[in-house]
């Protein structure tokens, strides 16, 4: 069985008859104390009260044993867990890479993507890559990067100052809104479509899972 920190307890605990001990430390099924008890009559009394007598505290001395509908703590740790998966969100980090003499279009194309990465919820990291003679001038890459992040101010903020690395400057955007967030409006987004068409009586679909994936 495995026992993780806090209390929280996995479906390989032992339960009932599995429970090998002369005596328990017993829970009632609504958190009360019981006390220290003979496993017998730990035992009798989840028969009585039709429920299961579950270690909770294998390493205690007594153990520690709850009384519980087993089968349905089993069945709601498993709609917890996929609920947990469905909304987890990962921390993607972009890069966008320029050049310290970058002409206007390019920087224009290139703080585009910087915006679509940050609307989208991921961080960015911006290279600023020196080459030659330009090593010499690190205050070209420090202007362009405080022009860039200005130019994404309403979206994202600096997370890492700019820091030499090498032949290349580093900085580090993230945005303003975390994807939980904004995953979490799009929902409510859809949530709201649906029901306005409810009201007008026009079918909606929606697919809530490619959402928030």
């Amino acid at each position: 069985m495995h026992w993780k920190r806090g209390g929280a307890i996995t479906v390989e605990a032992r339960i009932n008859d599995r429970i090998r001990v002369p005596e328990v430390r017993l829970v009632g099924p609504n958190g009360e104390q019981v006390g220290i008890v003979r496993i017998e009559d730990a035992l009798r009394l989840a028969v009585e009260a039709d429920l299961d007598l579950v270690e909770v505290a294998p390493l205690a001395k007594p153990p520690v044993c709850k009384l519980m509908d087993f089968g349905k703590f089993k069945y709601e740790a498993a709609l917890k867990e996929r609920e947990s998966r469905r909304n987890q969100t990962h921390t993607v980090i972009k890069e966008m890479k320029l050049r310290p003499k970058i002409d206007q279009h390019d920087y224009e194309t290139k703080k585009g993507h910087v915006e679509r990465f940050l609307k989208a919820g991921d961080k960015v990291k911006i290279t600023i890559m020196f080459r030659g003679r330009e090593q010499s001038r690190p205050e070209l890459g420090l202007r362009l990067l405080g022009k860039l992040a200005e130019d994404v101010a309403e979206l994202g903020f600096v997370e890492a100052t700019p820091k030499q690395d090498g032949r290349n400057m580093l900085m580090v955007l993230a945005p303003h809104r975390k994807k939980s967030e904004l995953a979490k409006a799009h929902s409510a987004a859809e949530v709201e479509q649906v029901e306005l068409a409810g009201l007008a009586g026009v079918d909606v679909e929606v697919d809530v899972e490619a959402e928030t994936a």
